[in-house]
Formats: C-alpha cells, structure tokens, sequence
C-alpha cells in the first residue's frame, strides 16, 4: 500500500508543480493572449459540453484509432519481411531513408489530390506519419532475433506461421512496442494539423476556428483537452503494453531482483 501511494506521489507531483507554476505566473496576466489558468478553467465547462466532444473529439479519436491502425498493420507486416531478409533489406533500404526524410505535413497538400478533403485525406496523413516509427523499429527488432534462438526453433520443427508468431515477432515484441509509442504520439500531432486543412469538425479545426474569432480562453481549453487525449491514450497504451508484453517485464523485474 505503501509503495502504491509512493508511485502516485511521483506520478501526480510534476503535473503538480506545473499547474501551480502555471496559475501563480498567470493569476494577474492581462495579456488578451496569455489569460489567466483560472479563466481558462472556468471556461472549460461551457465549451467542453457532451455534443462537443461528441461532434469534434470522438472524429477525430475515429480518425487517429484508423491512420494509427493501418500504420501498424502496414509496419510490422513490411518491416518483418524486410528484417527478415538480407536481401529484400538491402534494395529498400535506400528507398526507406529517402522516404523517411520527407516530414508528413509536407505531403498534406498532395494527399489532398489524390484523396480529396475528407477523412480519407486525414486517415492517410495520420498513416503516412505513424508508419516510419512502427516499420523502422520492426525492421530492427526482427534483425535482432537471437540466432541461436532461431535455429533451436528449426531444430524442434517449428517453422511457418508458428515461426513467426512465437519467436520472430515475440522477440521483437519491445522493439515493435517502442516504435508504436513513437508513433502514437506522432499520430496525434498529424491528426491535428490535417483537421486544420479543409475541415469542418475535429480538434484542430475547433482550436483553428476559436483562435480566427480571437476566442483565446478557448482556445486554450482545446489545448488543453489535446493534452488530456494525449495522457489518456499514453495510458491506455502502457496497460496495453505490460499485457502483451508481460513476458518481457518480467523478465526484466527477475533480472533486476538477481
């Protein structure tokens, strides 16, 4: 019990500090574009109501749950097939770095050509986005497959999809999991800009229209509510994580124990 409240001592202590920091720097602020916390909460309830959400932040969780997934299913398909074979590593490899080396909000504009100014638009900026973290980070972790553990598995005939289930991917398992939290956070980043692009809902669009009225206390609270998605997803990802990789955390936790 003890160490259960230790834990979230530390994890609530810096947010903290910070809203502390924040309110007593701002409390006397009559900067039209720096009002103070205190304004900004109390405006919060009166934006923020259940047919907002419902009408800009469950699209745009919509929109981040498919770019994110289409990344992840494109990523760690390519990036085994690519880790897996010398070969096939070596001819995309050049490819791969060019394309990497092209930041994702450039590519707006011309994603809009071809897929016009819908989700589909904003679905493929997230994914172009959140597929470099996921397939480099595959592409490494299937590399770094333990050759001895490897050749123990065709030894006792496990070959095929088996092969690949329980001791290519298992052992990439951190390496794909790491470039997946990269990604996340990248993903949310490109689903505010892309909302901010011909849009007529979503978060980036709301903070974009209240920003253009000078409505600068809400804008502020749709920072404020993008900051909440992010900690809550961040969440929702480590519970995810300590699940399928509970092998993996265990073994560290023995490791340390020893």
């Amino acid at each position: 019990m003890r160490l259960a409240l230790l834990r979230l001592l530390f994890v609530v202590a810096l947010p903290l500090v910070l809203v502390t920091v924040w309110w007593l720097a701002s409390d006397d602020s009559t900067d039209v574009y720096w009002p103070p916390l205190r304004t900004i909460l109390t405006t919060f309830p009166d934006v923020w109501t259940g047919e907002r959400l419902r009408a800009d932040v469950v699209p745009s969780l919509l929109r981040l749950l498919a770019g994110y997934t289409a990344a992840a299913v494109v990523g760690v398909a390519l990036g085994t097939v690519i880790g897996s074979y010398r070969r096939v590593r070596a001819v995309c490899e050049p490819v791969l770095e060019f394309l990497r080396a092209v930041p994702p909000p450039v590519l707006v504009p011309v994603i809009t050509l071809f897929a016009g100014i819908g989700d589909t638009m904003k679905i493929a900026v997230i994914a172009s986005g959140c597929v470099w973290p996921i397939l480099l980070n595959t592409v490494e972790g299937v590399r770094a497959v333990d050759p001895v553990m490897a050749e123990t598995a065709r030894s006792y005939g496990i070959t095929g999809v088996a092969r690949l289930r329980e001791v290519v991917l298992c052992s990439a398992g951190p390496q794909i999991f790491a470039g997946l939290r990269q990604a996340l956070s990248v993903g949310i980043i490109l689903m505010v800009i892309s909302e901010m692009f011909a849009a007529s809902n979503g978060l980036g669009y709301t903070i974009v229209q209240f920003q253009r009225r000078f409505a600068v206390p809400e804008m502020w609270t749709g920072i404020l509510v993008l900051g909440l998605l992010g900690f809550a997803l961040s969440v929702v990802f480590r519970v995810v994580e300590r699940r399928v990789l509970a092998w993996y955390h265990g073994l560290r936790a023995s490791s340390r124990r020893s």
